[in-house]
């Protein structure tokens, strides 16, 4: 008779601490690793993986599928690059606390924020709940391909406080601090595993108002921070644009001090006129002193993805573009490849909303054909405009022809942020770092511009096998960063590692075929909704609870996965 659930035999084991591979058979029973090492007892299930990585299921603490979990089982495209545990409500934006009333600005907050479809979310979303306790008890109802951790976003809880006052960025009054305070705690004892905010001019609804917390104030900030500590539990999530550094950094810091709790602040070259290093100077500063703050970075370039069949173009916004952008593809292609409209869309001028991202493309110096697999390091050499000078071509001209290629579905590439260098030195300095953790993945969201849920792939290919244009880094320490760190950051502590008695979250890693594939556009969202879709070759299995949720990149019928309450000190 079989003592184990399953056994997967003789692979290669990273075990998510940080030390070296070592060859073992990894037990299971129960949902849980029972044993680690030469196991003689047998497995109703036994799986062969000499030859692959044995690794811990990967946790994905940066992601925006607060509407996708209530409408699917499946938090794709993260389960394609062997996630098993995600964290929502980053950014302070999501859909619970709400009032009936408040059902569109929520949608339109999301919208513009993060790239998701207002008409699929309109279609989408069932409004089962109110409060943030509410909303968990809807999703703990639900099954999915992995678990979910869900946090409490500030945007939504000032809105069902002050109504059109917290839309309007009013300050709080006492009594709004005392009720956004009282609900905080409350959703922590219900098991959010923290709240979010965010105080950049960069994120503004579909209708370009800024996002309810940009100005929060001091009381407010703290009044939501001290409910961490009253219900001992809970972490924060933060992005900001430091225009005052010294002063915004006090305040975060003094949330952390009335808290008790950590807190990340999102990083990334770019992203803070002050200059990464300076911030994570601040924060490296911080946590010496005691004062658990980290920097959440990224293992890649943030950046757009151009084309015909996704949201922007490089020439997004022009006239003679636009009134053929919605023709069918054939016809659009058809319409763009004469000569005539070529020549006016190049003539023409840039609108003043996309001005911003096309002076960012610098000519073409900053756009990339994208190929299969995707090269995240791109050599300046292979850029648009140095393969247009090369072939003594106008540049522009030579963007809009690559437009064209493979029959309108040529992807290019724009990085904003992490590549002003024209290398990822800056990432890895940042992964590296003792205060930074992995994540900005934002699976679920920028569905027609941005698809980074990869950035899991990615950190293991490219800096643990592929890099040419610099150091890499060993995988024990990659696959550490992406289970462990990141499970830890969110005050998780039954997932993570290979250890007798932690969760069978697992994955089986063909690592020499391991690679991220080409971007491309699915239709799955409701009402038909677009969505960029990104999967990976080179995953094996991947376990979550001890069940098998993806074999060889094919979906299981396996839905194993949980909401997930932190309702423990």
């Amino acid at each position: 008779m079989a003592q184990h659930d399953m056994v997967i035999r003789s692979g290669s084991v990273i075990d998510g601490t940080g030390q070296g591979a070592f060859t073992a058979d990894v037990a299971i029973k129960d949902g849980l690793i029972v044993e680690v090492g030469k196991v003689s007892g047998a497995g109703a299930r036994e799986v062969d993986a000499y030859g692959a990585l044995v690794t811990p299921g990967f946790v994905d603490i940066h992601t925006h599928y607060d509407g996708q979990a209530t409408w699917s089982n499946r938090m794709s495209p993260s389960s394609h690059h062997g996630v098993t545990t995600v964290v929502m409500g980053n950014c302070g934006v999501g859909f619970a606390p709400v009032r009936p009333t408040d059902h569109d600005l929520l949608i339109e907050l999301m919208e513009g924020v993060e790239d998701i479809p207002g008409v699929a979310l309109s279609e989408g979303l069932s409004w089962e709940w109110e409060s943030f306790p509410d909303y968990l008890d809807y999703l703990s109802k639900r099954q999915f391909d992995m678990d979910i951790g869900a946090q409490l976003p500030h945007a939504a809880l000032r809105v069902y406080v002050m109504g059109q006052r917290g839309a309007d960025r009013e300050p709080a009054t006492a009594e709004d601090v005392l009720e956004m305070r009282r609900l905080t705690e409350q959703a922590m004892r219900a098991g959010a595993l923290g709240f979010t905010s965010s105080r950049t001019l960069n994120h503004r609804s579909v209708r370009g108002a800024p996002t309810p917390t940009l100005q929060a104030e001091y009381d407010e900030l703290v009044g939501m921070a001290s409910a961490l500590h009253s219900s001992g539990r809970g972490v924060m999530e933060m992005i900001s644009d430091f225009d005052d550094l010294d002063a915004e950094f006090s305040l975060l810091e003094s949330m952390v001090r009335a808290a008790g709790r950590p807190m990340s602040i999102s990083l990334a070259q770019g992203i803070s006129d002050h200059g990464w290093r300076k911030v994570l100077g601040k924060i490296e500063s911080a946590s010496d002193a005691g004062i658990a703050m980290r920097g959440q970075v990224a293992p890649r370039p943030i950046g757009i993805l151009l084309g015909l069949t996704t949201t922007l173009s490089p020439f997004t916004t022009r006239p003679s573009f636009s009134e053929v952008a919605k023709l069918p593809m054939a016809e659009r292609v058809a319409a763009l490849s004469d000569p005539l409209r070529k020549a006016r869309i190049l003539e023409e001028p840039t609108g003043h909303g996309f001005m911003r991202l096309f002076r960012l493309m610098d000519e073409g110096r900053k756009i990339w054909l994208m190929t299969d697999p995707p090269n995240y390091e791109p050599d300046p050499k292979d850029s648009l405009h140095a393969q247009a000078t090369d072939r003594g071509l106008d540049p522009w001209s030579y963007v809009y022809d690559m437009l064209l290629q493979n029959q309108g579905n040529a992807l290019l590439y724009t990085p904003f942020a992490n590549y002003a260098e024209d290398n990822l030195d800056c990432c890895r300095d940042m992964i590296l770092h003792k205060d930074t953790v992995m994540g900005l993945g934002d699976g679920g969201a920028h569905v027609g511009t941005i698809c980074d849920a990869s950035f899991i792939t990615s950190l293991l290919t490219h800096w643990g096998r592929d890099r040419t244009r610099g150091e890499g880094i060993d995988l024990p320490t990659l696959i550490k960063c992406q289970s462990l760190d990141t499970a830890r950051a969110v005050d998780l502590t039954d997932r993570g590692t290979l250890e007798s008695g932690m969760r069978a979250d697992v994955n089986i890693i063909d690592f020499d075929n391991l690679n991220v594939r080409l971007p491309e556009i699915v239709n799955d969202l409701p009402a038909g909704g677009a969505r960029l879709q990104q999967r990976a070759d080179g995953y094996q299995m991947t376990l979550v609870k001890g069940e098998p949720t993806y074999i060889e990149g094919r979906a299981t019928d396996a839905l194993p996965g949980r909401l997930v309450r932190k309702t423990s000190l």
